[in-house]
């Protein structure tokens, strides 16, 4: 029977599919990442490109460091609408749905779990589907193959709305349970401080018989001893139910108060039941920033009266246009999943924040009319992923920097990262890089005045009593951080390591940042400016000991600290081999200073061969294509073919390191198509090697087709480019190349060659 079962509901998650073309959203596989091997970090949500809201299965209560879906476990607490963007960042304003079947009301997720089984799983970008079968409270499954204690789960969902269908046993009581906000000590996050949120915020919900509904706000944002304080900020829902509840209540963490309409608390929500029968429970859900009026017009807008076929079937349709940015043939559809669902990847944050004309603003803490995006990963994405969007979404890209500025003028500052509003997460200030990448390659649809003048604030203004305050990771919000240790970077050319944190990996991304605006000064006549930036930029020879030939961190008074080779001291997630080579704008300067290029690429080879390299962290990434620069093309073709193979599966486990936001799903896109950013802003792309034999990229009004003649597990080098049947023989692309060839041609030969 368990079989039989097992292969029945296989068989209808399967049934949209069968006999159709499979076309590249077919490809995707929102599981990839969801492991906690590997730590890829992702999710299976459920939702449009770029969606405000993220609706998935929650299998354990999310906190900073755990995502509310992890493939590990082996049951289901609720079906979520969420903000959480990745693990190492809060979410903000969710809330969960769970349906139940038990006899007695179940509220707390430890007693209101479900199990499943990735047997009885479907998920895909535009539908999520699971058969849930109850638990008992000692967690025992009560009867696996009992069809009168199994609940078939299924949810769709548009940008900011969702709906949710539920069948259940035709002679139970159909029940749903509502987590309004959840804050826990019991979670024990060493990122949050609970119990000055527990006194100061409380979540409301109300059960509405009367228009079938239930209702509320959350005001929770796990992030919040990380930023300011937000006094009008919530998470408004709305619920919606296709039946009329017959029986409700709300609760507060063990105790249910029936009958009861509506509560505020901490940790606490509501249920709703409606009676027994066939009929399957609809559950409409609209989500806002803004009110619960907005929310129900979120989910009038994009749902309305929609069936769940035909809100999964526009969904699709849009990732549809999204994903036929890149088109890859040539290989098998193992490597198709793994190309599309990086596509999937790239195509989630930064999430839309205005809702149809208008946004709430994290920065001031008001509403304003306009566009709005939101939750920006810039220490990671500034890297490939915004340079990819350059190429396939340049319209986006202005709004963007649109919303970016807008953050700036609410706030004050540009953001480190957004989430929603300031937090001293992660150093330097690379929305400077996102900005003049965009600017460089002519994409300036956005105030560029403004932008400068923002752009330049960051690298000339310390931020307030920066001599006084050392910045630590994740330190309890205090004012922003923007540049921390400014003040000295900008007197003795390096940010001492015994007055403030991070002192090496601040000092290399400071000088990068300066260079990257000095580009956008010249352009627009700044000449003064322009000259400053770029001798600041050349800061980062200034933590280079020639003895040791390291990047080290250095006190105040100039004196330095030795470090082994695994310690972390005055580095960004990573050690001194880590940050040895983050010198992006200046690579044939930094070549110099080590010594030149045939001992610059022996360093390189230490890295890789001698096991430094990490691929799960972004400081590194550029690090393969370094190569190009002391003659050795056929290191970077080769270590290019490596990585893309042992980083990137088509499993849970199937990346190594945290996708954060999009940025590992760039590279691996990049390195596909054969050529990578080390440097945004510099329009000068390091050429490595196609791994498909074709990849069309949709660039302006027409196709690129980078096609990879003779391409075998032999044939990993290149013999020749040619460029619309030009010879190419520079180890570099530029952006005009890319940007007006209809052809790149790469002749692919077993023999390494060097130039």
């Amino acid at each position: 029977m368990r079989k039989i079962a097992i292969i029945t509901f296989a068989m209808l998650i399967a049934s949209t599919a069968i006999g159709a073309k499979k076309t590249p959203v077919d490809y995707v596989n929102p599981l990839i990442g969801t492991a906690l091997k590997g730590e890829g970090g992702t999710a299976p949500f459920v939702g449009t490109p770029f969606m405000m809201t993220n609706f998935l299965a929650q299998t354990r209560e999310n906190k900073m460091s755990s995502m509310a879906y992890v493939h590990d476990d082996k049951s289901i607490i609720g079906f979520m609408a969420s903000h959480q963007p990745t693990v190492w960042m809060g979410d903000y304003g969710y809330v969960s749905i769970m349906p139940q079947i038990s006899d007695d009301v179940r509220t707390l997720p430890r007693d209101r779990q479900m199990s499943f089984s990735h047997d009885e799983e479907s998920a895909t970008p535009y539908l999520y589907k699971v058969r849930l079968h109850e638990q008992a409270p000692d967690g025992k499954v009560v009867a696996k193959t009992n069809k009168n204690r199994i609940i078939d789960a299924e949810m769709s969902a548009a940008s900011r709305a969702g709906i949710m269908r539920f069948k259940f046993p035709k002679n139970t009581t159909q029940r749903i349970v509502v987590h309004g906000i959840n804050l826990n000590p019991e979670l024990g996050d060493w990122c949050n401080d609970f119990w000055p949120r527990i006194n100061s915020i409380r979540g409301w919900v109300k059960v509405d018989t009367v228009n079938n509904e239930i209702v509320g706000y959350n005001p929770d944002r796990q992030s919040a001893q990380l930023g300011p304080e937000l006094p009008n900020f919530k998470g408004y829902f709305v619920i919606k139910f296709n039946k009329p509840i017959t029986n409700f209540g709300t609760w507060s963490g063990d105790s249910i108060f029936a009958n009861k309409s509506e509560s505020y608390g901490t940790r606490m929500g509501a249920y709703a039941e409606f009676g027994k029968g066939r009929q399957p429970l609809e559950v409409r859900v609209g989500t806002s920033f803004i009110s619960l009026d907005q929310a129900r017009e979120n989910m009038e807008r994009e749902i309305g009266g929609k069936s769940l076929e035909q809100v999964s079937a526009n969904t699709r349709n849009e990732w549809e246009k999204r994903l036929a940015k890149l088109k890859v043939e040539g290989v098998d559809d193992d490597t198709k999943t793994i190309f599309y669902t990086a596509m999937y990847h790239c195509y989630l944050f930064p999430r839309e924040f205005s809702e149809y004309g208008r946004y709430y603003s994290a920065f001031d803490d008001k509403i304003h009319e306009g566009v709005s995006y939101n939750d920006y990963s810039l220490w990671d994405t500034f890297r490939a992923f915004h340079p990819l969007m350059t190429f396939i979404e340049p319209e986006i890209t202005n709004e963007w920097i649109t919303s970016l500025l807008q953050m700036y003028q609410q706030g004050g500052w540009l953001p480190l990262w957004p989430n929603p509003t300031y937090t001293n997460i992660m150093i330097g200030t690379h929305a400077d890089a996102v900005i003049a990448d965009a600017y460089m390659k002519g994409i300036r649809g956005y105030d560029t005045a403004l932008a400068y003048e923002a752009m330049r604030k960051n690298a000339m203004t310390p931020p307030d009593c920066d001599t006084q305050r050392r910045y630590g990771d994740r330190d309890r919000w205090t004012a922003y951080e923007a540049r921390a240790g400014a003040s000295y970077y900008h007197t003795i050319g390096y940010v001492p390591d015994d007055k403030t944190a991070e002192s090496v990996s601040r000092t290399l991304e400071y000088a990068f940042d300066d260079w990257c605006i000095a580009q956008v000064a010249k352009d627009m006549g700044h000449n003064y400016d322009y000259e400053q930036l770029m001798r600041w930029s050349q800061n980062y020879r200034n933590v280079y000991y020639q003895p040791k030939g390291e990047m080290l961190p250095r006190n105040y008074d100039g004196s330095w600290h030795n470090l082994n080779d695994t310690e972390h001291h005055g580095m960004t997630e990573g050690s001194k081999w880590t940050y040895l080579f983050c010198v992006l704008h200046d690579v044939d300067g930094m070549i110099d200073m080590m010594g030149g290029a045939e001992k610059f690429a022996a360093k390189l080879d230490r890295n890789f061969n001698e096991g430094f390299y990490r691929h799960d962290n972004e400081p590194g990434h550029h690090y393969i294509y370094l190569y190009d620069w002391c003659g050795r093309p056929d290191r970077t073709q080769e270590l290019a073919r490596k990585h893309v193979r042992i980083n990137y599966r088509n499993a849970p486990d199937g990346l190594n390191g945290n996708d954060d936001c999009g940025q590992m799903s760039a590279w691996y896109l990049f390195s596909a198509m054969g050529f990578y950013p080390v440097a945004p802003a510099s329009n000068t792309f390091a050429i490595g090697a196609p791994q498909y034999p074709l990849i069309e990229m949709a660039v302006g009004d027409h196709t690129l087709r980078i096609v990879a003649e003779n391409l075998s597990d032999e044939n990993l080098y290149v013999d020749q480019i040619t460029i619309d049947g030009r010879a190419h023989t520079s180890n570099f692309f530029t952006w005009e190349e890319l940007t007006t060839a209809r052809e790149i041609k790469f002749t692919m030969s077993s023999n390494a060659k060097r130039h």
